[in-house]
């Protein structure tokens, strides 16, 4: 009776692992321009994905900056790719931002607001870790210091998965 459990156990967590991947959100693609070419997000399969929205007036994503530099610096050779979606209708107000608080990841420039609309962003900023396949894995509010460990956790564990 032992192992007949042990096997009905083992085949149902399986197949509930299937059935939760097989209804994993696929991530919106979006192309939009940058500042040196447009940034697909289709071309960046295979990657650990962390898309991020901000605008210069976000208080909190001037504290995010800090932290997306740094997991772009000690992951991006693991697979990871940071892109920042800005989403100011003036791009003189995001280069002012940007001049205070500069980005050694990928920046993206959406003025129409087409793209948060897609991914149905309600509070800024929002972020998106999207796994290797192209899945929404975890959508982040807000961004407080205090996060930082967990959403390095989560990249982490996202890195981790082939």
């Amino acid at each position: 009776m032992q192992k007949t459990h042990n096997r009905f156990t083992f085949v149902s967590f399986f197949l509930l692992l299937f059935m939760a991947s097989a209804h994993a959100e696929r991530a919106p693609d979006f192309s939009l321009p940058g500042d040196k070419s447009a940034v697909k997000l289709s071309s960046f399969k295979g990657k650990v994905v962390y898309v991020d929205f901000w605008a210069s007036w976000c208080k909190p994503c001037r504290k995010s900056f800090p932290f997306m530099n740094d997991m772009h610096k000690r992951y991006e050779k693991k697979g990871l790719k940071v892109i920042g979606i800005n989403l100011d209708s003036e791009k003189a107000d995001a280069d002012r931002f940007l001049k205070k608080f500069p980005a050694d990841f990928t920046v993206a420039y959406d003025a129409e607001g087409k793209t948060p609309k897609t991914y149905k962003l309600s509070v800024m900023p929002t972020s998106y870790l999207i796994d290797r396949r192209g899945n929404m894995i975890d959508i982040h509010q807000g961004f407080k210091e205090g996060q930082a460990a967990d959403l390095e956790t989560k990249i982490k564990k996202a890195l981790a998965s082939k």
